[in-house]
């Protein structure tokens, strides 16, 4: 490996650790397609994209840790796990483009109903969270992303933010939910050994620093700048997906 690729790999996780201490999001949908370009295989991809986050959560929901909301966490760590290692398991079951068009319909969906309490307030008032309802939707979530190598970090944010979470508490539930979908589905990754070491180590390297640094910036950023913020990033990188798909 040459000295350009190592700075190529810790840059790739500066950008996807910075998004997932910043928006609460794993990363992977930046991620994942710049490793893909530097030519890993796109299972391998994924696998190192599901290997870093555990890490880069970590340090995210420890700057976060007083916004957690760890009741919620737990049962959108149990939903989200069982759709992650389902989603894990069926990668290629369903094709490129199809699955990138239901992701968009999902996230478009998922940030128009972040605003749900300003466009049909009585509507919002009839959200109701409760435990059933956040293993179900968290299931449903991961189970999407999992299918492209995701963490469910992407879409927990604006789901956490339906479920009535303020966007601190939102972000940083997502990060400390993270830490456990990723866990699950790495292993599937795992056994099928998918993971290339040596660029997961020096992506690892520069995602961590990122996690640190976004994390900083979020918890000094007023909750409406993170909402419009997490609003364009999650519908840019949805359609950034399509494009790739074509």
């Amino acid at each position: 490996m040459t000295g350009t690729q190592v700075i190529i790999y810790v840059c790739i996780g500066l950008l996807a650790g910075f998004m997932n201490g910043m928006f609460g999001i794993g990363g992977g949908s930046v991620g994942i397609p710049l490793l893909n370009l530097t030519g890993i295989p796109l299972l391998s991809a994924f696998a190192i994209n599901l290997f870093v986050i555990p890490f880069t959560s970590l340090v995210s929901a420890i700057t976060h840790r007083k916004n957690i909301d760890k009741k919620t966490a737990v049962y959108v760590i149990i939903g989200g796990s069982i759709g992650e290692v389902t989603g894990a398991i069926s990668v290629g079951l369903i094709s490129t483009l199809i699955l990138a068009i239901i992701f968009v319909i999902t996230a478009s969906t998922a940030v128009s109903a972040m605003y749900l309490d300003r466009i049909a307030p009585r509507i919002y008032r009839k959200v109701n969270p409760t435990p059933r309802n956040f293993l179900l939707f968290s299931f449903i979530l991961n189970l999407i992303t999992g299918l492209r190598g995701g963490s469910g970090g992407s879409l927990f944010p604006p789901f956490l933010r339906v479920m009535k979470l303020d966007p601190h508490k939102a972000i940083a539930t997502s990060v400390s939910v993270t830490i456990f979908t990723a866990i699950a589905g790495i292993m599937v990754y795992w056994k099928r050994g998918d993971i290339i070491w040596l660029p997961a180590l020096f992506v690892l390297v520069g995602s961590m620093i990122g996690a640190r640094i976004g994390s900083r910036f979020s918890l000094k950023t007023r909750g409406a700048y993170l909402e419009a913020g997490l609003a364009i990033l999650v519908i840019g990188l949805a359609f950034i997906t399509v494009y790739k798909a074509l």
